[in-house]
């Protein structure tokens, strides 16, 4: 669905928003309704969006790579750059703010090819999209809404106040969802 532009949940300008940047391999969580999680330049990362619409709570997480066995060192040190153990942790992170995980509404945005000729054989943003929905079934949670896979790199504003994600893409694309 096309968002509407002026939506309040989402005007950042207003004074009593406040946004909340997450960077690659990091997340954030919080239960303020004046505050927007933000990630930028979503390309085969994968941001996973999980929201408590009774608590409301919001958790984003922003992964880089599906499986920490690539790098166990870095995925003790920086869980959150691996969807294995990243999500597990934007879970056990969103309970501390009321989160209940039967109440979860999760919604997967990125997972784009946009490398180069020549590397579209690694498919990283396919096998991040993959490896989140696998983490999530695994423990008993269905994604509700995505979107993943194509080639154009996304920025995503979740607002905490009711859930709703806006996606930013290229030539001023915005989708909800």
């Amino acid at each position: 669905m096309t968002a509407p532009l002026g939506n309040p949940a989402f005007d950042l300008a207003r004074p009593d928003r406040r946004r909340v940047v997450v960077g690659i391999g990091d997340l954030a969580v919080s239960n303020s309704p004046r505050d927007v999680i933000v990630t930028h330049a979503l390309g085969s990362c994968v941001a996973v969006c999980v929201f408590d619409p009774v608590a409301h709570v919001a958790a984003l997480l922003h992964f880089m790579l599906p499986e920490s066995r690539i790098n166990v060192e870095r995925g003790r040190e920086r869980p959150a750059t691996f969807a294995d153990t990243g999500i597990p942790l934007l879970f056990q992170s969103a309970y501390r703010y009321g989160l209940e995980k039967t109440r979860a509404v999760v919604k997967l945005v990125g997972g784009a090819e946009i490398a180069g000729i020549g590397q579209e054989s690694f498919r990283t943003g396919r096998r991040n999209a993959l490896a989140a929905k696998q983490v999530l079934w695994r423990n008993g949670v269905l994604v509700n809404a995505e979107d993943t896979g194509s080639n154009v790199a996304r920025t995503v504003h979740f607002g905490v106040r009711d859930g709703r994600v806006r996606i930013y893409s290229g030539c001023g694309a915005i989708r909800e969802i």
